[in-house]
């Protein structure tokens, strides 16, 4: 099946094309679609079918789009949606990592949960959302070069390393994309 990936983000065009790699998956860019989505979603779902609609409009074949961020407890669920722009629009993944780190410095629980949606349009229209969510800890100090945004800090549970220090065959089992998408790809090969 060919599927469509609305995302311009290469980590999140990597994990997918691991993870789903029975398919022909082709990132927007890679299909000479270049517009961007506003995420006026009050939900990780909402925003990832968003996505998915806009690009489904222009094409013939499945599309995906996954809208994922951290939730840390301390914090009330923040930075939630607004992960990727929790600094404004050009901070770079260090600068929000830096951020969260300086908000939770003197926070009772360092609890928190990436969460993940992943949005699919069928070329007929149909429409679904996969859901996945892994729990942790957040650590002190960014650890590891693996990954992207705030795998750096995320500790999850049942391992004492970061998603930035496990290797990425473990983070492409237990993460909150790895877990949206295998609910996906058992949905897809049916």
């Amino acid at each position: 099946m060919d599927i469509i990936v609305a995302t311009k983000n290469k980590g999140k065009i990597k994990e997918i094309k691991k993870i789903l790699g029975d398919h022909n998956v082709i990132s927007q860019g890679e299909a000479g679609i270049n517009i961007d989505v506003e995420e006026t979603g009050t939900t990780f779902a909402e925003n990832a079918m968003l996505k998915a609609e806009s690009i489904a409009e222009k094409v013939t074949c499945a599309v995906i789009a996954d809208d994922s961020g951290i939730e840390v407890d301390a914090l009330n669920g923040a930075p939630g949606i607004y992960s990727a722009r929790y600094c404004g629009e050009d901070a770079t993944d260090e600068d929000r990592v830096d951020k969260l780190l300086d908000e939770i410095k003197d926070a009772d629980t360092r609890g928190a949960q990436f969460n993940c949606a992943i949005a699919l349009v069928m070329p007929d229209g149909e429409k679904h959302i996969f859901s996945g969510i892994v729990r942790g800890t957040l650590d002190f100090e960014p650890k590891g070069e693996n990954g992207f945004g705030y795998d750096p800090i995320f500790i999850p549970d049942g391992y004492d390393k970061t998603f930035g220090e496990l290797d990425s065959s473990i983070k492409d089992e237990i993460s909150h994309r790895a877990r949206a998408l295998k609910a996906l790809a058992e949905f897809i090969n049916k």
